[in-house]
């Protein structure tokens, strides 16, 4: 009797988990309708180029004879090449110019755009600007204000009397002209970053502190900051990886010159792989590059975990 009396209800039991079962098919499949494209996308751009350019490392290849393996050879040749080592010099140069500056500029833009001021908004929007300019633009922006010929800073010094500098022309100054107009472009992003944590910090927090008696700057320094410390590693890390792959605007302005001044580890890889057509050369040391810069990474982040759990 007892059975009786539960067999509709399991029934309609059933029907309900067929009917949830169905529906979560249906919704399954019409999500990697909307996504299965772009995944496909990614995986052919990214992940197979990746796959066949570690695999490329292992062989020497010019694009047209046959394709020899050599093991870790292109590893080995690279840990003694002389002018790889010059470009990671310079990288190395470029990224301590440009990360701590670009950092402290971010924050301070960001403070300096958290105010409520007439015509904010268009303030905002000037600042970003630069950064979704395409690198040939900046590329010509440098030329125009760093030629040594007709550069109008040049033209500037000229007209106070002061010498005329070399800029771009100069091994000496290129580098820190390529470090400035790539915060011209780059040091809107961290200005956003920053200006959208700084919004999110609730204002008790800085209010409490000024009841209590700390100054502006004493709340900033030790209410403020501290909040931002997590935004601040990711802006860093972000930056780092930008410096390491800093090649288009070498590529718009300088070539790598002058006299492989400026010549960066990705415009090394590139002349090598595609003007030397030395490809297996070139895949070895992109790989090389992805490893320490993902060794770099993990390091700023367990850095920034540990340094937060011993101020706690």
């Amino acid at each position: 009797m007892s059975a009786a009396h539960l067999s509709p209800a399991s029934g309609v039991g059933v029907d309900r988990q067929r009917s949830r079962r169905r529906r979560s098919l249906r919704l399954t499949l019409e999500g990697w309708a909307f996504v299965g494209p772009a995944t496909v996308l990614v995986l052919g751009l990214s992940i197979f180029p990746a796959i066949w350019s570690f695999f490329l490392s292992l062989q020497r290849w010019d694009g047209f004879s046959e394709p020899q393996n050599i093991g870790v050879g292109n590893y080995a040749y690279a840990l003694k090449d002389a002018d790889l080592a010059a470009a990671v010099t310079h990288t190395v140069l470029y990224t301590a110019l440009f990360v701590p500056a670009s950092i402290l500029l971010g924050l301070l833009l960001a403070v300096a755009l958290n105010r409520r001021i007439r015509f904010i908004g268009l303030y905002r929007t000037a600042i970003f600007v630069p950064f979704v300019a395409s690198a040939a633009a900046t590329g010509i922006l440098t030329t125009y204000l760093f030629s040594p010929q007709f550069g109008l800073l040049n033209n500037i010094l000229r007209r106070i009397g002061l010498p005329q500098q070399g800029w771009l022309e100069d091994p000496r100054q290129a580098m820190v002209v390529i470090a400035i107009m790539s915060l011209w472009g780059s040091a809107a992003f961290t200005t956003v970053i920053f200006l959208a944590a700084l919004q999110d910090i609730p204002g008790e927090l800085v209010e409490a502190a000024r009841i209590d008696g700390a100054t502006a700057r004493q709340a900033f320094w030790h209410v403020t900051v501290p909040q931002l410390a997590p935004v601040a590693v990711f802006a860093t890390i972000w930056q780092v990886i930008q410096a390491l792959q800093l090649f288009d605007l070498v590529y718009t302005t300088t070539r790598g010159g002058p006299l492989n001044a400026t010549q960066t580890v990705v415009y090394y890889l590139w002349n090598a792989a595609f003007r030397q057509t030395e490809f297996g050369y070139g895949s070895a040391v992109a790989w090389t590059l992805f490893l320490v810069t993902m060794l770099i990474t993990v390091g700023v982040v367990l850095y920034s975990r540990r340094a937060r759990i011993e101020a706690f």
